[in-house]
């Protein structure tokens, strides 16, 4: 075999590649530590590397949920901490306005204190974090609580009237009804619409009266205009009010009202069921509810009979939760020859129960979805734990809510139910008549804004026995923060517990992608100088055979 000048070059200059090639190669591994660095090295451990990648990934979110969760918490913790604190305080001052030997100027002087205490607790349930709310459920953009002037009476009777009070005043505002004529005596009854009816009021605790108020009725409405104080009150039907002794305020036998302040809730709430729209023909005959615990996205139900099916029948139906992109199948509530309902079980505790409506079907294909309402905002902590980070702020401070869903179902309707020392009825100026959340005696005393607003009522108008009132509800209402204190506590040990449990699974996690992507550095020391060496040789070998100088062929 001929071995010509033209193979020898072509073989050496292979063989000069294939040697800097691999020596490249492990130069390469050298800089970068790495075995693996690109899918041809190793196909099989690539996959492998991009998985325990992607999953290092969750890990990293999951631990950025965590830092986010405890700065909402944690900001939540120490609001509810230094409410607590300013409760003792406001305690300690009730405690001093509600003994006897305090008069009526020392208690104006506790009452200035007991205001400050008030507005610093609204400051702090409107505390946010990084600009968002933590206790307006999920409106987080703007404040929790705003204050407005409320209404105290003591005739629970007239408590049930509805009003809406305009205006403002820096303090309470003390109202009592009189016979204008005389005629009438203390503690007997007269109507808002009678024109002898009349009002005296004080803005300093009852030291001096005014009687430049008025109250007119038109329409069916009562408008109590009460000009010193910058406040009006109207109240929106005609109602029965006890006459005061007109020659002696301090009678207490007649219709007292306490114009003062109070905190009106803004956030979001989730005490509504869920919501269900009904899709297909024959939906509107048959009706829908649901109950139980959803999540915060819609839930599409389908029925999946292939012919027309009733109630007491067998029900094949699927169910999204992404809006019909991907849909659990096989579901089947069985047959209940006792009921015209049937109950639909959906992920995560969730019931949709359908009606007939009196021998309705349900058609293929009809489809119900079920709209959650839901003022949580949870965090993925893990793969399969998510942590609740802000609150409802009207569960914790209390305060005058009205649920927009209880005004639409009502239609506008008034609703008038009260408590004792507490309306529970509010209509802002000008806009359509709400339902607010109604509340027995034993979720009053909890209510820390209407116990607070009461306290400075009472004592800027030297009343005793209001004061040891909501002295003994202050107990209640602190006691509502302090298990509010060690829920938000409770959540705060999760994040711990996650977080150690994350540490431990990315340790895990990089000592599997190092196992397979980590080079050997000794092993890799080696075979780079032994590379090193093949090459030099080839050159050398290459040099001494290959006579490439022009001067040869001369």
């Amino acid at each position: 075999m001929r071995v010509s000048q033209q193979m020898l070059f072509s073989r050496y200059i292979h063989n000069l590649n294939t040697s800097l090639t691999t020596l490249m190669d492990l130069n390469t591994k050298a800089q970068t530590q790495k075995k693996i660095n690109k899918p041809s090295d190793d196909p099989t451990g690539m996959t492998r590397i991009l998985d325990h990648r992607d999953t290092l990934r969750s890990l990293d979110q999951y631990a950025e949920n965590i830092s986010t969760a405890k700065g909402w918490l944690g900001g939540a913790d120490e609001a509810l901490r230094q409410v607590s604190t300013l409760i003792t305080r406001a305690k300690e001052l009730a405690t001093q306005a509600a003994t006897g030997t305090v008069d009526g100027n020392n208690r104006e002087q506790i009452s200035y204190e007991l205001r400050s205490i008030f507005e610093q607790m609204v400051g702090l349930a409107n505390s946010s974090f990084e600009g968002k709310s933590l206790f307006a459920g999920q409106k987080v953009d703007g404040n929790a609580f705003e204050q407005i002037m409320w209404l105290t009476t003591n005739d629970e009777n007239f408590g049930r009237t509805d009003f809406t009070i305009q205006g403002s005043s820096d303090t309470t505002v003390l109202v009592q009804f009189i016979d204008t004529t005389g005629a009438t005596p203390a503690g007997d009854t007269m109507d808002l619409s009678d024109p002898n009816l009349g009002v005296r009021y004080s803005i300093d605790g009852g030291r001096t009266w005014l009687t430049n108020g008025a109250l007119t009725f038109n329409a069916g409405q009562a408008n109590l205009s009460l000009p010193a104080s910058g406040t009006n009150v109207v109240f929106h039907s005609d109602a029965t009010v006890k006459v005061n002794d007109p020659d002696d305020p301090s009678v207490a036998d007649g219709t007292w009202l306490w114009v003062r302040p109070s905190v009106r809730y803004v956030g979001d709430d989730k005490d509504a069921p869920p919501m269900v729209d009904k899709l297909g023909i024959g939906s509107a005959t048959v009706s829908a509810t649901a109950s139980g615990s959803f999540l915060s996205t819609n839930v599409t139900v389908r029925i999946d009979n292939t012919s027309a099916v009733a109630m007491n029948e067998a029900i094949r139906y699927s169910y999204s939760m992404d809006g019909g992109i991907s849909w659990v199948t096989g579901n089947v509530a069985q047959a209940d020859t006792t009921s015209n309902a049937s109950v639909l079980s959906i992920a995560n505790g969730g019931i949709l129960t359908l009606a007939s409506n009196g021998g309705n079907t349900l058609q293929p294909g009809q489809q119900f979805v079920i709209r959650p309402r839901s003022a949580d905002i949870k965090l993925d902590i893990s793969s399969s734990e998510r942590v609740r980070v802000n609150d409802v702020g009207k569960d914790i401070f209390g305060g005058i809510y009205m649920d927009p869903d209880a005004v639409l179902a009502a239609g506008g309707a008034i609703v008038t139910l009260s408590s004792e020392n507490a309306n529970r009825v509010f209509h802002s100026n000008g806009a359509p008549r709400m339902a607010l959340t109604v509340q027995g005696d034993d979720e009053f005393s909890k209510n820390l804004f209407e116990v607070m607003g009461n306290l400075v009522a009472f004592t800027e108008t030297n009343n005793q026995t209001g004061v040891q009132q909501m002295l003994e509800n202050l107990n209640n209402a602190q006691a509502q923060i302090l298990n509010k204190i060690a829920d938000v506590g409770g959540r705060q040990n999760r994040l711990l517990v996650s977080e150690n449990i994350l540490g431990g699974l990315k340790f895990n996690e990089e000592a599997l992608l190092s196992s397979i992507e980590d080079a050997d550095v000794s092993e890799l020391m080696t075979d780079l100088v032994q590379q090193q060496i093949v090459y030099e040789a080839v050159l050398r070998s290459t040099s001494m055979i290959m006579q490439l100088n022009l001067s040869k062929f001369i």
